[in-house]
């Protein structure tokens, strides 16, 4: 059976991973504390892979998660072998990136899919712009890798913390996954690297694109090009009013994503790998206009959950109530039809519990092939209103604009108004 880290099985991760955080804040039966250079066999063919880091009040510290199956050499057999948020499957998929695992992200990884020519999987983590921040490991407290299965993703088995205590790295690789006759176990390793994600990836033999591509002349009968350089590229828009434009390629966009991901942790609280959540019902939703100048609302909140195929070629895919759910809640967009389509508004509104925009650390990234991620955080926060504009996505000359807004309004009516759509608007409720 094909393994999908999104199946039943492995549903809604990040809350029984609560149960893994009281497991070691106990020191419960059944998990293995691993030391740096330890080894154990894992506890299964299927497993779950996460980690979690607190990161200092007030500090702009973001850290990401990048996996390389490897070969005996030490190199990657291929650029698409490289797992991490601008390409979340490799190895034939058998090894696959999701932000909604644990507090900090992890992987869903089936061992029975890895080829024979892969002999470890090398499980890192990376400061994102450590150079330009000046910013090192040092400032990730509490780091921790846990292991569980897919199975019974709550029950953690292996656990590693690495000591990040005056680290002058910004990258490490955190633990290893490995293949020794036929049996795999899981090392906890600790090995740190100077240069951030784009040398640790040349490390292991991706061809990581420079920001600046010297010009090349061409042959007179160049050979077929090869693939495209790796693109460690994301677009975060952190000021109010910025934009990015991405232009189409080809027939069109593909499949736009939207995916709307938070923590309600209480605020003030370490987050730890699996911190303690309270229910807080954060809805996506969105205002769109079409070309043709008609305008609705795409939003769980009376079942108006919109079409894939068919106009309006928006739909919201499920209602997470808790947070719970590993991937938080999706609108997608069918970019095939992207002239049909003028503007849509992106909100985030707190249905149901008490209004704490800063204890959500709610963030909202725009996905599709061949572009990189648009990530915008709602770092503000008015918690006397319930719902938050986050950001305008624009048909601009057949390009794709965001632009970031993340302004407070007290219901989907008042942001209507602020962005004229012109909707009538009648009260509603969620089953």
């Amino acid at each position: 059976m094909e393994f999908d880290f999104h199946s039943e099985d492995v549903g809604s991760v990040r809350g029984r991973y609560e149960r893994f955080g009281e497991r070691l804040a106990t020191g419960g039966g059944g998990v293995t504390d691993l030391v740096r250079g330890g080894n154990a066999a894992v506890p299964g063919d299927r497993l779950v892979v996460a980690f979690g880091w607190d990161v200092p009040t007030g500090r702009a510290v973001e850290a990401d998660l990048s996996a390389f199956p490897l070969t005996a050499a030490g190199r990657v057999r291929g650029d698409a072998d490289m797992v991490f948020y601008n390409q979340p499957s490799g190895a034939g998929g058998a090894v696959r990136f999701d932000a909604g695992l644990g507090a900090r992200g992890g992987f869903a990884i089936d061992l029975t899919r890895v080829p024979a020519e892969i002999e470890r999987i090398a499980l890192c983590v990376t400061v994102d712009e450590a150079a330009a921040r000046g910013q090192t490991l040092a400032l990730l407290s509490g780091a921790v890798v846990g292991v569980a299965t897919a199975a019974a993703p709550g029950m953690p088995v292996l656990v590693f913390r690495p000591d990040l205590v005056g680290a002058t790295e910004s990258a490490m690789t955190f633990a290893e996954l490995y293949r020794r006759q036929g049996v795999w176990k899981f090392r906890a390793v600790g090995q740190g690297y100077n240069g951030g994600l784009a040398a640790l990836a040349r490390s292991f033999g991706i061809d990581v694109a420079d920001d600046v591509a010297a010009p090349t002349p061409v042959p007179p009968a160049p050979p077929p090009p090869p693939p495209p350089p790796v693109s460690l590229s994301k677009v975060t828009l952190e000021k109010a009013g910025q934009s990015v434009s991405l232009a189409k390629t080809g027939s069109g966009f593909g499949e736009i994503v939207v995916n709307l991901n938070w923590s309600a942790a209480t605020k003030g609280a370490a987050r730890g790998m699996f911190g303690a959540k309270q229910a807080i019902d954060l809805d996506l939703g969105c205002l769109f206009e079409l070309a043709d100048g008609r305008a609705h609302v795409v939003q769980a909140l009376g079942d108006a959950f919109g079409r894939y195929d068919a106009e309006p070629y928006i739909i919201l895919s499920g209602d997470d109530r808790t947070g719970d759910a590993s991937t938080g809640e999706t609108i997608r967009i069918n970019g095939a039809h992207w002239a049909k389509i003028k503007r849509i508004m992106l909100f985030a509104n707190i249905y149901d519990g008490v209004p704490n925009w800063q204890a959500t650390d709610g963030v909202v990234t725009v996905t599709m092939p061949g572009q990189p991620p648009i990530e915008v955080r709602m770092t503000e926060g008015r918690n006397a209103k319930r719902l938050c504009g986050v950001a305008m996505i624009e048909n601009d000359r057949g390009a794709l604009k965001a632009t970031r807004i993340v302004e407070y309004f007290t219901d989907q009516q008042a942001l209507d108004r602020r962005f004229g759509f012109g909707l009538r608007w009648t009260a509603g409720s969620k089953d």
